[in-house]
């Protein structure tokens, strides 16, 4: 036989001032304390009991009321349910003042270097509450990321041509790009911008043998395919194999601040196209949590002291 039992449709209110009847004793302190008419807690009282089949959960004395068996068994139940959805409003509060929750957030490497932590340390100082947890990533990846819901938020490059039309973006910077060359290499004490064009000739390093859809699309833009002879990750080794003399290469804005002191940093002129554009991504469509709108604040604050 099909179960034809219903679950009784409740109002949380009455819950709430039948908690206030049974924890005084009388229906009138239960609507001085609060602030209604007596005959106003005994409807929610009534309406309750109806709701719950019809039997009483006080029995009425000559003063007061005193909880029935059935009433009994009631308290804690409505204290369940109470005290869960006062943890709830704590908890959408706490998300509210970022006092609480998660933000899970993705960068791609170089932002790294310098924009991320900065701001990092400061979201963590104003926010110490919120669980943090952090990727690295290429931008698109990030965005894969994102658009499948395992991030809130990414920060991204215009490196590569990612389609970003998908996604909210929150403008960060505009990054200008260096050539890192070795401390004594003849353009080294140049002043003033450079052309890409003067190192036509050189060797590159790069994290890729082609020059699309990396840095070296400057390159393309001045109108020469640059020679890519060592293949090389990260910035670090970079920095390395610049140092040894073994070629030159791009460095964005995010990563100068931790350039080693023996190379040399020329700026590049690149007057033919913008320079690359970084943001913090969010999912459109979705409205961002508190935490990451409190981020990309913290990442705009950080932004401001890359160079540009």
């Amino acid at each position: 036989m099909p179960n034809t039992h219903r679950e009784p449709e409740l109002s949380t209110v009455w819950l709430r001032v039948f908690l206030d009847v049974a924890r005084h004793g009388s229906f009138t302190l239960a609507a001085k304390s609060l602030g209604w008419t007596q005959s106003a807690v005994s409807r929610q009282i009534a309406a309750l009991e109806g709701a719950l089949g019809g039997g009483p959960l006080f029995d009425r004395l000559p003063r007061g009321v005193r909880l029935t068996e059935a009433g009994h068994v009631l308290v804690p139940h409505a204290e369940a349910v109470v005290e869960a959805l006062h943890g709830a409003g704590r908890e959408l509060a706490a998300l509210r003042q970022v006092a609480g929750g998660r933000l899970r957030f993705g960068a791609f490497p170089t932002a790294d270097a310098a924009l991320v932590p900065h701001a990092l340390a400061t979201f963590r100082a104003r926010h110490p509450r919120v669980r943090l947890s952090r990727e690295e990533g290429l931008t698109p990846r990030l965005l894969d990321r994102l658009t499948a819901g395992h991030l809130d938020l990414a920060v991204v490059s215009t490196t590569g041509g990612a389609p970003l039309e998908s996604y909210e973006l929150h403008h960060l910077l505009d990054e200008s790009l260096y050539i890192a060359v070795p401390a004594d290499h003849p353009l080294a004490a140049s002043t003033g911008p450079v052309r890409l064009g003067r190192l036509a000739d050189a060797d590159w390093i790069s994290g890729s043998s082609r020059p699309e859809g990396t840095l070296l699309d400057a390159a393309l833009r001045q109108g020469f395919r640059p020679r890519v002879a060592h293949v090389v990750g990260e910035w670090t080794a970079k920095q390395g194999y610049v140092a040894a003399g073994l070629g030159v290469t791009l460095v964005p804005a995010l990563a100068a601040e931790s350039v080693r002191p023996d190379i040399t940093l020329l700026p590049v002129l690149d007057e033919d196209a913008p320079a690359r554009a970084v943001y913090a991504a969010t999912p459109r469509g979705r409205s961002a949590t508190a935490a990451a709108q409190a981020f990309i604040g913290a990442l705009r604050e950080a932004a401001a002291r890359i160079p540009g």
